[in-house]
């Protein structure tokens, strides 16, 4: 799938982004290690966005994986789920799905909203 970022949709998504980590330090915290885990493992930040979603996560999933390391990471993501203040980052992701779970993902972990403006395909 091809996502074409715009700059302003990043510094806004960037913005919401350090929001909720000065007002939810605790699920931001959370979402960080959901993130660093996806890229641990190498699956998708798609993937990972879906099942946060409850969208159909079925054209992300992972290829390959064994089921054992997929169902360790699906109670990861239950986990993050089920935290009285996930509704505050379901919002966050709902509101900037359009610059996609990757960018949004790539925001929190730091990386320049310039580095990620442009197309992308995501996987």
């Amino acid at each position: 799938m091809l996502v074409s970022a715009n700059y302003e949709d990043l510094i806004d998504a960037k913005m919401a982004i350090e929001h909720l980590s000065e007002t939810k330090p605790s699920i931001y915290h959370m979402f960080l290690n959901i993130i660093e885990l996806t890229r641990k493992l190498n699956f998708g930040y798609q993937y990972m966005g879906a099942l946060l979603m409850d969208e159909d996560p079925s054209e992300f999933k992972p290829v390959g994986q064994d089921d054992y390391v997929l169902s360790v990471y699906q109670e990861e993501i239950e986990k993050l789920k089920k935290d009285e203040k996930f509704s505050e980052l379901k919002q966050l992701l709902k509101e900037y799905e359009q610059v996609s779970y990757a960018n949004i993902s790539k925001l929190a972990l730091g990386n320049p909203p310039r580095e990620l403006a442009g197309p992308t395909v995501i996987h």
